[in-house]
């Protein structure tokens, strides 16, 4: 996996008085800190599948192994034998960069299934207060709720608070993919919603994907809700810190290097999710075309030229979004540095028009989401910009559907 670094113009020696208040706020507990746990159901799979072997040969390194290192050795396998492993490990090769995604479905549908189950013993089990209970049937029903028919994950892993990717639309023949990367508190209890259903990853990524579909019919697209890495929570100090972001731009970069063909991507970054984009950029592929962020707090960068990557960067806010009020600094590990919605910043700055608040952007019906849409369809040439930025259209962009 590749090592996401944060740019030296960034990350400033910490001055002695603020390294005292990180101390005190590291031994306070409110600085997240790695502890020793039992191993969970995917450490166990890791573990055995790293001892494992099929027809001989040793199964692929599933922490190293390159994409295309376990693409071909999947390549190599019977049908027969794929399913296998796919049943016997299923959150390995469920979270597998490279396996196949349909293979990576069916895997993940077994996890499910299992989580599911075991949270409808534990909402029942005595031993657990009131409250864990409740939890444990609020996890069983979201669980369900995923095994719906026809939705496909590309990536689940229930530990803790949990991580999931879903794909709308068929990767293995898109001709544009979209990849939504949201925000702090985001965790498999909040992975969908019935009310507010658009403020959550899945319902963003419906939003989008169906407002892609009305905009360029002609076009085959794919969006992955793409919750697959830690988060903070949105009021703790870890979400004005870059740990959990630099953890989440590795899984990212590894995610875009693993999806199947050539189809060009954008990334669609949703509040604390700029953070984790801005610290992917350089590090990600060339087929990334597009970086659009939304409600940012930044995004470890002094400027859109400093990301160091070839990608559009777009970005929008909302007038009402409380984030403009956030103070976009950068000291050591503290803040996110430079305000991308600000004209100083360069990224091309998009309308929302009717989008209202932090999480209102992706909600049908608002010219936020249109323009989100007709980045991930390609058709850059036709997007609103913001009134303060009416050039944000080049004309090597076009208006066509690329």
């Amino acid at each position: 996996m590749s090592k996401v670094r944060i740019a030296p113009s960034t990350a400033h020696r910490v001055p002695l008085p603020l390294a005292v208040v990180l101390v005190v706020l590291a031994t306070a507990g409110w600085i997240a800190r790695g502890a020793e746990a039992a191993p969970d159901a995917y450490e166990i799979q890791l573990d055995a599948w790293a001892r494992g072997s099929i027809a001989g040969e040793p199964l692929p390194d599933a922490d190293d192994a390159p994409p295309t290192r376990v693409a071909a050795f999947f390549d190599g396998l019977t049908e027969r034998q794929r399913h296998r492993l796919a049943h016997r490990y299923p959150l390995v090769v469920g979270n597998l960069p490279g396996a196949p995604p349909p293979l990576r479905y069916e895997a993940n549908r077994t996890s499910l299934a299992r989580a599911r189950d075991s949270e409808r013993r534990r909402s029942f089990d005595e031993r657990l207060s009131p409250a864990g209970q409740r939890t444990a049937g609020r996890r069983a029903n979201r669980f369900a709720s995923m095994l719906d028919e026809g939705r496909q994950f590309l990536s689940f892993d229930p530990t803790g608070r949990g991580r999931a990717a879903e794909v709308l639309g068929d990767l293995e023949t898109a001709e544009r993919i979209s990849v939504v990367v949201p925000g702090a508190d985001t965790q498999l209890l909040t992975f969908e919603r019935t009310r507010q259903k658009y403020h959550a990853p899945s319902g963003m990524a419906e939003a989008l994907h169906a407002r892609e579909r009305e905009l360029a019919p002609g076009v085959r697209t794919a969006v992955i809700a793409w919750a697959d890495y830690d988060t903070p929570s949105a009021h703790s100090m870890s979400a004005a810190t870059t740990e959990l972001a630099a953890d989440g731009a590795e899984r990212l970069v590894t995610t875009v290097d693993a999806l199947p063909g050539r189809a060009p991507v954008a990334l669609f970054c949703h509040s604390y999710g700029s953070v984790v984009c801005g610290l992917a950029a350089e590090e990600l592929p060339r087929r990334v075309s597009d970086i659009a962020v939304a409600g940012s707090p930044g995004m470890r960068a002094g400027s859109a030229s400093g990301l160091g990557t070839d990608a559009r960067v777009w970005a929008m806010r909302s007038p009402d979004d409380w984030i403009g009020r956030v103070p976009h600094l950068a000291i050591g590990p503290l803040g996110h540095g430079s305000d991308p919605a600000s004209p100083s910043f360069g990224a091309r700055l998009l309308a929302t028009g009717n989008a209202r608040g932090h999480s209102g952007y992706f909600e049908p019906g608002t010219m936020s989401l249109g323009n989100l849409a007709r980045i991930g369809a390609g058709a850059v040439g036709a997007v609103t910009c913001a009134p303060e930025a009416p050039s944000c259209r080049a004309e090597r962009d076009g208006a066509e559907i690329r």
